[in-house]
């Protein structure tokens, strides 16, 4: 299987199943002299682990990190870091029953239509456990962000048709509630919603949004790789991620261009500033120096126990009901893995940056 590289100067490999023995990723490119601990990734793994909630699977995992090679007396030395996180509660007899058919909304046809096999316990590589991984990547990415003052904040924007009042914004009520939601209102309202919809035995999807301060301007390439364009392709590498925007997003096809362009203005300080971002922080592929703000719209969690009509293997019409241990959403969970998803991308690109100006490269090395 290929597929599972992610970066060129900060590149990350992972590997691993759902119900595998483990799950790990191996980070290369990490500048040496770099803080790092186990503590320090276990900050952002404890935000996306299970069973810590009404609406996270009951699955019991500690998701405990171990750092295997790379650092050494407290420091990256430079060379490749290994990370394993060990699954300590599986239960792939939970899934023994799908092996047989193919469950909505799931990759279990593409699967055995590319492979002729799968991994159907719990949906091997294609499940939403894979991004363990990911988070102890992202979480190295923005010790390297943090020494350069950038900053990402992260946090569930809506559920369902339920979306946080941006009047009530409360970054610290943002880890204070279960659905990761900066308005302490919205998030009893979307805790009833989803309470009936667990009633029903169904699910729901909502909108992560992420906001990048601190990046300079210059970072990202004007062609096939813009900022926009590799960001998006990182969030998009999330398995339940079916949309992506940046600033106005798709609300700037209706606008007319006195209303999306962002005018440019001088403070009294003469400092080149913007009067609204629309763009988002990124114009022509390269960020512009404001912030980068963009959004993930993640679709309901495809395990339910509601009944629904698929196909088996022998080519027969069925009803399943699935069992097991499920989110009836992901998408609280899956805004540290927006949050890492993102660090990876921008870290990439800032390394690569370097190489684009003389004077930047001169710096680096004189």
């Amino acid at each position: 299987m290929s597929g599972s590289i992610f970066g060129k100067n900060f590149q990350i490999s992972t590997w691993g199943e759902s119900h595998g023995k483990a799950l790990g990723v191996v980070i290369d490119g990490c500048p040496a002299g770099i803080s790092l601990s186990e503590e320090d990734i276990q900050k952002d793994l404890d935000k996306r682990k299970p069973g810590q909630s009404p609406f996270s699977t009951p699955r019991q995992e500690n998701d405990q990190v171990e750092i295997l090679s790379g650092v050494f007396e407290g420091k990256t030395t430079g060379t490749p870091i290994s990370l394993i996180v060990y699954n300590t509660n599986q239960r792939p007899y939970d899934y023994s029953e799908i092996s047989q058919y193919y469950r909505p909304g799931h990759a279990d046809f593409s699967y055995d239509q590319k492979y002729g096999f799968r991994d159907y316990r719990g949906g091997g590589r294609s499940s939403g456990r894979e991004t363990t991984a990911r988070v102890a990547a992202g979480a190295v990415a923005k010790k390297i962000l943090s020494e350069l003052n950038i900053n990402i904040l992260t946090y569930t924007l809506s559920i369902g048709d339920i979306s946080i009042d941006k009047s009530k914004f409360n970054e610290d009520e943002i880890f204070n509630n279960f659905l990761c939601m900066p308005d302490t209102d919205a998030a009893k309202k979307a805790a009833e919603f989803l309470t009936r919809q667990k009633e029903k035995e169904d699910s729901a999807g909502g909108i992560v949004e992420c906001i990048v301060t601190g990046l300079p301007s210059g970072v990202g390439e004007p062609v096939f790789e813009k900022l926009d364009a590799m960001l998006g392709r990182a969030i998009f590498s999330i398995g339940a991620v079916k949309g992506v925007e940046f600033g106005n997003g798709f609300e700037a096809s209706i606008l007319s261009g006195s209303d999306n362009n962002d005018f440019y203005t001088y403070d009294k300080d003469h400092n080149l500033t913007k009067l609204t971002n629309h763009a988002g922080g990124i114009v022509g592929g390269i960020s512009d120096g404001f912030p980068i703000i963009l959004r993930a719209a993640f679709k309901p969690t495809p395990s339910i126990h509601k009944q629904q009509q698929t196909v088996n293997k022998a080519g027969e019409n069925i009803d399943i009901q699935i069992e097991g241990r499920h989110d009836p959403i992901i998408v609280p969970r899956a805004v540290i893995v927006v949050e890492s998803m993102v660090a990876l991308t921008l870290v990439d690109y800032l390394l690569q940056r370097i190489f684009s100006r003389m004077d930047l490269i001169k710096k680096a090395l004189l």
